[in-house]
């Protein structure tokens, strides 16, 4: 639904955050207006740094696709089976793979979507890729293993080429998970688990890593990654006799899917000042856009997947795209920030790689 219908809509039902839910989504986090809010920006500089700058560029994450089997109540991709023209072109990959050959301090290939399996150029990037001697991660939603027959192989493709496999998995039971993501995908996402246990995935040894990432299902904050990430181990063992080897706890940013659902069950303002009352300076050191350069599937530059997702385009306007990337002119930017920051510098952090302090 366009932003000026879901706007109407909440108005017709009496929602007093409408008109705010159609000025953020409008100006896209350019400039909100949350003044009822200490801006993020200040904070950062209160915590000593004048502006925020990145460290080398390690991990190169693309998007590949919005295209997916699913549609997630809270993805802040935006992503479904309706997304099939916001795909990345052979074109597009090919350049993003000069880049990847060209500079050394990326040591990772950090692959998302949408399903980017989906992507009719997955494999063969993947395959490109890792003869480059470089990591792949594969961000899976684990259903599309069972989604169709063409799928079923990707556990064996994984292996092969050592696919470090990170995967979203909401809850340990169907009825949270399902809530989340669709009716079905609990038990689709179990049996997936289970292929990839078979060939190795997730067993001590075995140098096949599958991680598993877990975000919350409302308007609050995730506990802690330790704790869950053992109650996890421990459930998943004793009803499936799944292993795993680490789970990412991940907390909501308020944008997309999740701000539509924070705007129409009221719960805006207090889950943006749940996140400032969790501000922690301490995790400043340890985000992702430090080390993360991110590619949208038309070949943009932003400085995180969230940013992506704002359109918040990196801050050097002679190098915003894979066909003008310049190293150099990057590392000299200053990393884009905005009031949805708070999501990844509450408690102990958030990235796409679980908790930062």
């Amino acid at each position: 639904m366009a932003i000026k219908q879901r706007t109407k809509s909440l108005k017709a039902k009496g929602n007093q955050l409408a008109d705010t839910y159609f000025q953020l989504n409008v100006l896209n986090g350019k400039d909100l207006m949350d003044n009822a809010f200490p801006n993020f920006i200040k904070k950062t500089q209160a915590a000593g740094y004048k502006t925020l700058t990145p460290n080398a560029i390690e991990v190169f994450q693309i998007n590949i696709g919005k295209l997916c089997n699913q549609t997630c109540a809270h993805c802040h991709v935006d992503a479904g089976p309706d997304r099939k023209e916001e795909n990345m072109s052979r074109e597009h990959l090919e350049t993003c793979l000069e880049i990847i050959t060209k500079t050394p301090s990326i040591h990772t290939v950090d692959i998302t979507g949408g399903a980017p399996e989906m992507n009719a150029h997955f494999r063969w990037f993947v395959e490109e890729v890792s003869r480059l001697g470089k990591q792949v991660i594969d961000r899976c939603n684990l259903t599309i293993i069972m989604a169709n027959k063409k799928y079923h192989d990707l556990p064996e493709f994984f292996k092969k080429h050592k696919v470090h496999v990170v995967s979203s998995l909401p809850y340990f039971s169907k009825k949270r998970t399902d809530s989340q993501r669709g009716d079905g995908v609990f038990e689709d996402s179990i049996k997936a688990l289970k292929l990839l246990n078979e060939v190795g995935y997730g067993k001590e040894g075995s140098g096949l890593i599958l991680d598993l990432v877990y975000n919350p299902s409302g308007a609050f904050l995730p506990s802690s990654q330790e704790t869950l990430e053992n109650e996890f181990k421990r459930q998943l063992k004793r009803k499936y006799d799944i292993d795993f080897n680490s789970l990412f706890a991940i907390t909501n940013l308020p944008i997309a899917r999740f701000l539509d659902y924070l705007i129409e069950s009221g719960n805006y303002q207090e889950y943006m000042q749940k996140l400032i009352d969790a501000y922690n300076p301490m995790t400043i050191e340890g985000l992702m856009c430090r080390n993360t350069i991110s590619v949208s599937w038309d070949g943009y530059l932003y400085d995180c997947d969230f940013n992506q997702m704002l359109d918040l385009k990196v801050a050097s306007p002679k190098t915003t795209h894979i066909n003008d990337f310049n190293e150099d002119l990057l590392m000299d930017r200053a990393i884009v920030l905005n009031q949805h920051c708070y999501g990844c510098t509450a408690g102990a952090g958030s990235s796409c790689g679980g908790e930062v302090a």
